[in-house]
């Protein structure tokens, strides 16, 4: 399959979009919770798929959600506890970019969890993502797929392009050797976890773009086909011509012509 041209998936995301700020206008209206959970491996394409979504919602309604490393006082929590402080209250999106699921892959194949810790994740997740569900939260978890030659691809022009060279990190490297231990482990987590109240869904994003649209359609196709009639404010006529911008203080920098 061709590459999907710049252009036409533009033209195939817009009203996409559209759709996602009625589904946000429809959760702010009802209430709803929703929560996204992205994961897959490291160059899958979470973020762009994140940002295809988040681009045009009102971030104070959807939040981004990226922890970084536990530190010390988490590592003795509850392992769930940490990202409790992240779900969403009544109306609100919560997008996961990497999720509790951190502990059945990275944290599992670079050795940051021991056998113990990934079997009683894999116990309590169901049983967690239940409490979710039961409270009204809707949850919808999505794997990336990227193969490996994809992956080493996208690795490469991370390295050589200084504004995505900072995506890169000791463990991106460190887990280019491990990538059948990842298969392995991504195995296990769906085998116990992919359940009837929260499914996992697979989507193919060799394609970014591709890959991109086909989730965003899934997603739209999960919410309930609910209008909310948009409010539309009125703008009437200024009573006076419009005023120029005065400063007393401090002058505004002046953009150079072109």
């Amino acid at each position: 399959m061709a590459k999907l041209k710049r252009k036409q998936y533009e033209a195939e995301l817009e009203p996409l979009q559209v759709g996602l700020v009625e589904m946000a206008r429809w959760l702010g209206d009802t209430g709803k919770r929703l929560v996204v959970l992205f994961e897959g491996r490291d160059t899958a394409g979470k973020g762009g798929a994140i940002g295809a979504i988040a681009e045009h919602l009102n971030p104070r309604q959807c939040r981004v959600v990226a922890l970084p490393k536990p530190a010390d006082r988490e590592q003795t929590q509850w392992y769930f506890q940490r990202y409790v402080p992240y779900l969403p209250a009544a109306g609100e999106i919560a997008l996961f970019d990497r999720s509790w699921y951190n502990r059945a892959g990275v944290e599992q194949v670079m050795g940051f969890a021991n056998a113990e810790q990934v079997r009683t994740f894999l116990r309590q997740a169901p049983v967690f993502e239940q409490l979710l569900v039961d409270d009204g939260v809707l949850l919808f978890k999505y794997w990336l797929c990227c193969d490996q030659a994809k992956q080493e691809e996208r690795f490469a022009q991370r390295q050589e392009d200084p504004l995505k060279r900072w995506k890169l990190s000791p463990i991106d490297v460190a887990s280019r050797e491990h990538y059948d231990d990842y298969t392995k482990a991504r195995e296990a987590m769906l085998k116990a976890t992919h359940t009837k109240h929260a499914p996992w869904t697979l989507v193919d994003f060799n394609d970014q773009r591709r890959g991109r649209l086909a989730l965003v359609r899934d997603l739209l196709a999960r919410i309930p086909d609910k209008q909310v009639p948009e409010q539309c404010l009125e703008f009437p006529p200024l009573k006076g011509k419009p005023k120029k911008e005065r400063y007393t203080v401090i002058d505004p920098i002046v953009p150079d012509e072109d």
